[in-house]
């Protein structure tokens, strides 16, 4: 069995915790996984106009678009003549519920009449009306499912091999991993000593050392299929990444992505957030093999190795949910809106909102 470890700032200790069994790790068709009655951010806020753009959750349409500059959302294009039934995740008008907060437009997945703005993630790093210039937001695309695109990103280690150009390599002289969770969420968090600087801080914040004190953090919201990561670099700058995976088809992800570098310095601050485009190609190249592998339930087993915690739990909370969500039960255990700034480490004097 996998230990049960919760988060610090669990909402209701009496709760029952999650009963994660390394057997169920093995079962994993991320494909499958439909989570409902949850918030996904659908796009940046400055993407929304008068004019109607379409995205989609697991295949559900959502066109977008603002009246009298307040956003809305509906499963149809504007004036369109509805051949089709409406689904039972909107009103009587075929919209869905729509809140704007962080810079995104969310839009509700599941019973339109549980929607709240309770349940939006937490991201302590970014302005909630937003504003962010558009140099430190993007967008990129997996074609792989988003569960799977989040079990990688859960792994913190893996960036030092996939990503070394970018963020250094696996060098050090110390290294120790937490890993605790609760029905809604998971976190790791690493320490790293004495390790090689990350290419992309020396050459534009000009760090002369050899090496750095390194403090990561990743955060997952399950339902939300949507994470923030918080690098803390010494010698070196904060990275705040907030990192949606918005599950577009089972096997397409979209990722508009927000990385809050305004105290960085000038060129730090513009550069690194272009980094996420090198990066999530790398991603890419390496999930998109794995994902039909993942398709179906069959006899192979992966191996596992200690180091592995992160993401197996991930899995089997994943799947928690789902079978929970199966049965009927949607409701939300845990508060995934209440302030991890603690958690991730958040220096707050650079991020005052």
């Amino acid at each position: 069995m996998l230990d049960s470890d919760t988060r610090p700032d669990a909402t209701d200790e009496t709760a029952p915790r999650p009963s994660l069994s390394l057997a169920s790790a093995n079962h994993w068709t991320p494909h499958d996984i439909i989570m409902r009655d949850t918030w996904f951010p659908l796009a940046h806020s400055f993407a929304v106009g008068k004019k109607p753009v379409r995205r989609a959750v697991y295949s559900y349409p959502y066109f977008l678009w603002r009246e009298d500059s307040v956003a809305v959302a509906a499963e149809f294009y504007p004036n369109e003549i509805q051949t089709r039934d409406k689904s039972s995740f909107t009103d009587a008008a075929g919209r869905y519920p729509v809140i704007e907060r962080y810079g995104y437009v969310w839009g509700w997945f599941g019973n339109p009449r549980a929607a709240d703005a309770a349940h939006l993630p937490s991201l302590p790093f970014l302005p909630p009306s937003g504003g962010l210039p558009k140099f430190m937001l993007g967008t990129v695309r997996f074609d792989c499912s988003a569960p799977l695109s989040l079990e990688n990103l859960i792994d913190l280690t893996h960036a030092d091999f996939l990503h070394a150009d970018v963020v250094g390599d696996e060098k050090m002289d110390k290294e120790e991993v937490e890993v605790f969770h609760d029905s809604e969420t998971i976190t790791m968090v690493r320490h790293c000593t004495n390790k090689s600087v990350a290419p992309v801080m020396k050459f534009f914040s000009g760090i002369r050392a050899d090496v750095q004190q390194v403090r990561q953090v990743i955060r997952i919201y399950l339902r939300s299929h949507a994470a923030i990561a918080y690098g803390r670099f010494s010698p070196g700058d904060d990275v705040p990444l907030f990192h949606p995976c918005v599950p577009e088809t089972r096997d397409r992800t979209r990722l508009d992505y927000a990385m809050n570098t305004s105290n960085a310095g000038f060129m730090f601050s513009r550069v690194m957030p272009k980094a996420s485009y090198k990066v999530s190609q790398q991603d890419s190249r390496m999930t998109s093999q794995q994902s039909p592998r993942y398709m179906h339930d069959t006899p192979r087993r992966d191996l596992h190795s200690p180091l592995d915690k992160a993401g197996q739990t991930y899995r089997v909370l994943m799947q928690n949910l789902a079978s929970r969500q199966a049965g009927g039960d949607f409701a939300y255990r845990d508060n995934v809106s209440a302030d991890c700034s603690d958690i991730i480490g958040l220096r707050k004097d650079l991020f005052k909102y």
